[in-house]
């Protein structure tokens, strides 16, 4: 019983299209109880990780009474809030960022071709989701999986293109990476 999505609205550019076939993971299930008069009742918290591996991924959290409920909530509420990450070359990141969530920070690192992901658990399942192949993470300060994933989201939401960093300074790509080139070159002629 899928709905049709409305014209317009809220979120329109983040849902489905016919062509995305988009790749869930379930990171955590934790089951959690409620004391009541009677005893305790019993519900299951899911987090899962939603991605095309084309560089669009979310996350989200879910909580029912069985399992499967709360995996179809958590998917539902990462497919609402997906963000694209610019990737170089389709397989890595840009540039080396760091992010932080609560107790939790993570390092994320640019690698050669051939690296692989080399990441923690609830980190790898974002990587693999978002379609990125090389990338060294570290986690540092939690191993709480929600945290972890929200870290890694925050780290990712600060990546930026060359491109995007051009159009902000107001200059052309090749000026931003002509003046690195420019300063390696002046080294090695001083190192000479």
């Amino acid at each position: 019983m899928a709905r049709e999505p409305r014209e317009g609205g809220r979120g329109g550019r983040d849902r489905e299209r016919e062509g995305d076939e988009l790749v869930d993971k379930l990171v955590t299930i934790n089951r959690v109880a409620k004391v009541v008069k009677g005893g305790r009742r019993f519900a299951f918290a899911a987090l899962v990780v939603v991605g095309d591996q084309k560089g669009r991924v979310g996350y989200g959290a879910g909580k029912a009474r069985e399992v499967p409920e709360a995996i179809r909530k958590a998917t539902e509420r990462a497919k609402r809030g997906m963000i694209r990450v610019p990737m170089k070359e389709g397989r890595t990141l840009h540039h080396d960022v760091a992010g932080h969530f609560g107790a939790g920070k993570v390092i994320l690192r640019s690698a050669e071709a051939g690296t692989g992901i080399i990441a923690g658990g609830p980190m790898r399942a974002v990587f693999e989701s978002l379609g990125i192949n090389d990338v060294v993470a570290k986690s540092l300060g939690t191993r709480n999986p929600h945290n972890m994933v929200k870290a890694t989201f925050s780290a990712l939401e600060r990546c930026a293109s060359p491109r995007s960093v051009a159009n902000r300074r107001g200059k052309k790509v090749a000026e931003i990476f002509g003046k690195r080139d420019q300063a390696a070159s002046a080294v090695e002629a001083a190192d000479v």
